[in-house]
């Protein structure tokens, strides 16, 4: 989700601020009744709306990784999932086209959440 400035007498948008970055299998319905519409709408300044950009990531698990991982890089000020955590492995981004805001490569390496444990019993990481 981005703050964005619209021209519609030059027929162009303006991105302005990555805003938030989710995941859903069912963009359309995630959008229209998302629960952070308000926390995105007082962001906004004076002049911009709400625009949003999409990409199509197949399976649900690789689109989970990749939002955990967009999130992680870029730290938009309404996410908080994932922002200073990404319980995933070693992971790299590359990103084309309209892709305003976004770094065109990038790779997030594994990182705990504050708050918990280094180790499980048997050796095993706890994220």
């Amino acid at each position: 989700m981005y703050a964005c400035t619209n021209n519609r007498q030059a027929n162009t948008v303006s991105i302005r601020k990555l805003l938030y970055i989710g995941e859903a299998e069912n963009i359309r319905s995630r959008v229209s009744g998302h629960e952070r519409w308000k926390d995105w709408e007082q962001k906004l300044q004076s002049g911009e709306e709400l625009c949003f950009n999409a990409a199509i990531i197949s399976p649900a698990a690789d689109r989970e990784r990749a939002e955990a991982a967009m999130i992680n890089r870029h730290k938009p000020p309404c996410n908080v999932e994932y922002v200073n955590s990404f319980p995933f492995e070693q992971t790299s981004v590359w990103t084309k086209g309209r892709n305003a805001k976004l770094e065109a490569s990038f790779t997030v390496y594994p990182v705990r959440p504050q708050g918990l444990g280094s180790t499980l019993l048997g050796g095993g990481k706890r994220w």
